[in-house]
Formats: structure tokens, sequence, C-alpha cells
């Protein structure tokens, strides 16, 4: 890091502390002695979603969240449960690489649902398996129903 002052190219970090979505960092210039301060932003890699028409877009968390909210609406599902499940999902897909398909979250949301709260699994469930039936629905709910009634 060059110092802003005397553009000297070593420079002592003083202190080091988390700030929002990066790190702000104190220093002080070796030869001048001039003290400032640096922010820096941690680069997240978005991957890109290929939807199942072949479009591409990027991840868009809000869009995950948003499924998430609409799902567990009226739940007894707390917004830190929802945060956290964003984020497994998001670590899930960060060893992906560069592109993931939409099917993919779909997938990992469902696990998500079913994880947290049965009847938000079964509304997501039935949105995303575009079930149109009774007899689709009784199949989707076939596992969750006592071994005696299926």
């Amino acid at each position: 890091m060059r110092c802003p002052e005397c553009d000297h190219p070593d420079t002592q970090v003083l202190d080091t502390r988390a700030s929002g979505a990066g790190i702000r960092r104190r220093r002080r210039c070796r030869a001048c002695s001039k003290r400032f301060t640096t922010h820096e932003r941690i680069e997240r890699r978005v991957p890109l979603v290929v939807k199942r028409d072949g479009t591409r877009e990027p991840y868009d968390r809000e869009k995950v969240i948003g499924g998430l909210r609409l799902a567990l609406r009226k739940r007894p599902v707390s917004a830190r449960q929802i945060e956290e499940a964003a984020q497994r999902i998001e670590a899930g897909l960060g060893s992906r690489g560069g592109e993931v398909a939409a099917d993919t979250i779909g997938r990992a949301v469902l696990t998500e649902l079913e994880r947290l709260d049965g009847v938000a699994y079964l509304r997501f469930a039935s949105v995303y398996r575009d079930i149109d039936s009774a007899e689709e629905f009784y199949d989707l709910l076939r596992p969750w129903l006592p071994e005696e009634a299926r």
C-alpha cells in the first residue's frame, strides 16, 4: 500500500476491523509517519444461474430469501433461521463454480424447507413441482402421512 501523502511503498498496519461488508485498516507510513485509513471490500464470486429456458442471470440472494419467506409465511420460523438457511444454500452453491442450474437452487430450497417446516415444504413443493391435481398433491403429501393413512 502506497502512502497517499508521500507515495512511499511501505506502510504498517496498526489496526484491522470488520466494517460492513469489508475490512477497515488503520495504517502508518514508515517514511513520513502519516496515518491513514483504507477500506477493503470482500469480493464474492456470484455464480450465474442457468434458467430452464437457457437464459443466464446473476444469482440473487434476495430471490432465495423471498421464496423461503413466502413458503414460511405465518409459520413458527424466525428470521434468523431463514437467514441461516439462505447461508447454507449459498455455501452449497459456492463449491459449484461459475454457473448453477436454477433447478439446483430449487432443490436446495426444498431441502432447507423440509428441515425447517413441513407445511412450508409442501407449499413450496406444490408450486415448484407445478402440481395441478389432487392426486399429484396426495403423492407429494404421502411421505408425511402416518403409515396407516398411506
